[in-house]
């Protein structure tokens, strides 16, 4: 039973690494030994992130845009030069869009689908000789995709092709799950609630009073999205497969 949650000595992906709970996981990781590739769009914010968790380990940023095929065949490339196998993706870019339902666009529905549901399964799909590279039955390799729990009720918001892309990702989760075990790769998923980050920005003013609403009384904490995800991806985790952890204070079992 020792060393139960030890990631230290693998190789990790994280996609959106840069900014929130993105960086929150990279930083999870790097600190407890990981070596850890990030990536996302907007070069400088990446490489400012890359350098401050270079700082606690091991970290490296390659730009890329995951919203396109060609954006990932890009990105798999470049990483395939630098590893040949990697023991921990996690699936964490996506992005939003809100309208009212009469005046919901097509690309908003488009970006947010391809980014978040799309590209997840194709980048997925095209790591799956480095995970499979890595993954042996007494530790398997780790696939992590990040949803919400707006995908798992009402989310009071007008983020129509978000909800239903982060509901998508908790199927392909489980549809993946099954399909993958056999291969020694586990694929498990986190939903978040609220935490602070980019995507979240809009609402920090109120930040207080969404405590409030939380059984918790609080917002997450890197700490939180770290600990959730090193439980997935370490010994403690490897005999689950196929679910989606709700990390969210409380918020959908207080919803009902």
């Amino acid at each position: 039973m020792k060393d139960l949650f030890s990631v230290a000595g693998k190789v990790a992906v994280v996609t959106g690494g840069s900014t929130g709970i993105g960086a929150m996981i990279a930083r999870g990781l790097v600190e407890n030994g990981v070596k850890t590739y990030i990536t996302a769009r907007k070069l400088e914010q990446l490489e400012a992130t890359a350098a401050q968790l270079s700082q606690l380990g091991d970290c490296i940023a390659i730009q890329s845009d995951l919203s396109t095929l060609e954006g990932i065949d890009g990105f798999t490339t470049e990483l395939r030069q630098r590893e040949t196998s990697i023991d921990i993706l996690i699936n964490n870019a996506g992005a939003t869009w809100g309208a009212e339902i009469d005046e919901f666009p097509e690309s908003g529905w488009d970006k947010v689908m391809d980014l978040n549901v799309k590209s997840l399964f194709f980048l997925t799909q095209r790591l799956l000789p480095a995970l499979d590279a890595a993954a042996t039955a007494e530790d398997p390799a780790r696939v992590v995709n990040i949803s919400s729990i707006n995908g798992y009720t009402h989310p009071h918001m007008n983020n129509y092709s978000y909800s239903a892309s982060k509901a998508a990702v908790i199927q392909l989760t489980r549809h993946l799950a099954a399909d993958l075990g056999p291969r020694n790769i586990n694929v498990n998923g986190i939903a978040p609630g609220f935490f602070p980050s980019k995507m979240t920005k809009h609402l920090l003013p109120q930040e207080e009073a969404m405590a409030q609403g939380i059984p918790l009384r609080r917002l997450g904490r890197p700490e939180d999205a770290a600990g959730t995800t090193i439980y997935l991806c370490s010994r403690a985790g490897s005999y689950l497969c196929g679910h989606t952890i709700a990390m969210d204070g409380g918020m959908i079992a207080q919803a009902g």
